[in-house]
């Protein structure tokens, strides 16, 4: 029996579906809301699933943090409260699985940090994204640690400054999502997305995603030392293996990791 107010968790084939279900609340990122969430990734990352879906329901995909829970509590409390929703927005990125964010409504705060910091996003055309504190009393300093990475540093920098929403159309072309579809296609296109971004061998696209996330944000050089000595080590997984040798004999490739 889950929590009330807990992520609703379904396997679905190869894919784990984890979706907030706090609509009155807007899908707050409460502390007990972010431990929900953590749990869920981390188990759904222990699993032999090869995808995972995050997603939501209610008129908002999240307005991020809960102001109830930082509002006159002392800053060792607001301290762990973001070292906790760091230490999710670290798991969507150490899992071994494709994580896709499914955005269907406003993701405002740390609610599009979330967004973020999954590897892959497809936002519904209703879809909004925004970093409000900006223009409040509480700038979002943590959510623009992801966000930046993800729109480089002038739009990052326009969307912190100004606090303004930003349309499905306009994310997509400043890099914050993959795809922008109608809403009634949303989940095809989630699914279809998920399907190309899964194939192959589990094992290596696993050492693959940890691999992008480690190099990514490192000098090119100190990138290259990294990349070079994981590439060598991955040749020889069974499924580099099972890749190259297929290629070679003209067949369609048999996965076994």
């Amino acid at each position: 029996m889950t929590a009330e107010g807990a992520p609703r968790v379904e396997r679905d084939g190869d894919v784990v579906r984890i979706t907030m279900c706090r609509p009155q609340r807007r899908n707050a990122l409460s502390r007990e809301h972010l431990g929900q969430l953590l749990a869920a990734v981390t188990d759904a990352g222990r699993s032999d699933a090869t995808g995972i879906v995050l997603g939501a329901e209610g008129p908002v995909f999240s307005a991020g943090h809960d102001f109830a829970d930082v509002l006159d509590a002392p800053v060792a409390d607001v301290r762990s409260l973001l070292a906790l929703c760091t230490e999710l927005m670290a798991t969507l990125q150490e899992v071994p699985q494709v994580v896709v964010a499914r955005v269907h409504a406003l993701a405002t705060a740390a609610g599009c940090q979330l967004v973020a910091s999954c590897d892959l996003a497809v936002a519904a055309e209703s879809a909004g994204f925004a970093a409000p504190g900006g223009k409040g009393g509480w700038f979002c300093h943590t959510p623009m640690v992801a966000i930046a990475r993800n729109v480089g540093r002038k739009r990052a920098m326009e969307l912190a400054l100004t606090g303004d929403v930003i349309d499905a159309r306009t994310a997509l072309d400043w890099g914050l999502v993959n795809r922008v579809v109608p809403d009634d296609g949303l989940d095809a296109a989630v699914d279809e997305l998920m399907a190309r971004a899964t194939r192959g061998s589990r094992a290596s696209k696993a050492w693959g995603k940890q691999t992008m996330y480690a190099q990514l944000d490192r000098p090119e050089r100190d990138a290259y030392a990294v990349a070079v000595e994981v590439m060598a080590g991955a040749s020889q997984l069974d499924g580099a293996r099972e890749g190259m040798r297929s290629f070679l004999e003209k067949r369609r490739p048999v996965w076994t990791d």
